[in-house]
């Protein structure tokens, strides 16, 4: 009889256990991989899934099969019969966890040195999060004016690792592409990194994923990974547009840094979180232009509240940017004159 309840219980177990790994496996939670590291992270992902799936088939059986066998009749009013522990049993379900999560603890701190080796040939970029805007900065590509290239863009060639270091200008950010699967925050006044080896070619959606103010669920940035001409030649059309100036290089500063906030007819913009630039600088001034810009708490639009653009972009920007950034919204709105 013992025999026969071990095999029902048995049967139970695998009936639950394979119905979770269906859902464990057939339906896509993650999304796809374009990242070395990527499939590392979900080596461990999958095997903490798998270990978890038996336990609760195991949990679970154990407890369908005792409800379904040793109910109670309707009529039977007693209490039932008084038990003692099982000093074999509660070692075993007391060292099986501890092995189970030293294993979890020593696979993921193995996965996490293999994710984050880094080749001494490497790029490097530099990751700043303010509210509610990513800057990527590229130490290693100077512009006429002896500056480094700064975007908000993230740009990167395919199959090349790139350590990102990352930082704030103010509260906590947390920066994340979903299919890097690499997440890092960024603090103020720490430096942290991250290491990243795009494995395919594709616009990605940069995330903060750290609830960072008013603004957070609109601070996004796009990544993307081109070819290694591709790439050379983004980096070629960044230094001319830098060279350049005036409203073209501030179109590109729009959309790169302030389309995801504002909308704006011109640029195809319909950011939601700042006022409507189609409306508010229709017939600006170019001193009230720029005053939005580097002192956006000066004048706050009806409805909007302050600190929420950043207050540092007369610092952020050079001279130039902000000269060519200033030019393409009077044009873009039909504003001029002083």
């Amino acid at each position: 009889m013992r025999k026969r309840s071990i095999i029902q219980m048995t049967l139970v177990g695998v009936v639950v256990g394979l119905a979770l790994a269906a859902v464990a496996f057939f339906i896509p939670w993650l999304p796809d991989a374009a990242s070395e590291q990527a499939d590392i992270i979900d080596s461990v992902y999958w095997v903490v899934t798998v270990i978890c799936v038996a336990i609760f088939a195991l949990v679970a059986g154990v407890a369908v099969y005792a409800v379904w066998k040793f109910r109670a009749a309707p009529d039977d009013m007693d209490d039932g019969s008084p038990i003692h522990g099982h000093t074999g049993l509660e070692i075993v379900w007391t060292l099986v966890p501890t092995v189970l999560v030293t294993f979890i603890a020593v696979y993921s701190g193995v996965a996490l040195a293999q994710a984050e080796d880094l080749p001494d040939d490497h790029r490097v970029v530099e990751v700043t999060g303010e509210q509610f805007a990513w800057t990527f900065t590229y130490p290693d590509v100077e512009l006429e004016n002896g500056e480094p290239l700064a975007s908000g863009e993230l740009v990167l060639p395919v199959g090349e690792p790139v350590e990102f270091l990352i930082t704030s200008k103010d509260v906590i950010h947390s920066f994340w592409v979903p299919e890097w699967r690499m997440k890092q925050d960024a603090v103020r006044g720490v430096t942290t990194r991250t290491v990243v080896e795009p494995s395919k070619v594709g616009t990605f959606e940069v995330i903060c994923t750290e609830l960072c103010g008013l603004g957070h669920a609109v601070m996004r940035s796009r990544a993307r990974v081109l070819s290694a001409g591709d790439f050379s030649a983004w980096v070629e059309e960044q230094r001319r547009l830098a060279a350049e100036g005036g409203s073209v290089q501030g179109e590109a500063l729009f959309s790169a840094q302030c389309a995801s906030c504002h909308v704006l007819e011109e640029a195809g913009s319909q950011g939601q979180v700042g006022p409507n630039l189609d409306e508010s600088l229709e017939g600006a001034e170019e001193d009230f232009v720029r005053e939005s810009i580097v002192e956006p708490n000066a004048t706050i639009a009806e409805g909007f509240q302050p600190d929420v653009m950043p207050q540092n972009y007369g610092e952020l920007f050079t001279d130039e940017q902000i000269d060519g950034l200033v030019e393409y919204l009077l044009e873009a709105t039909g504003g001029g004159g002083r």
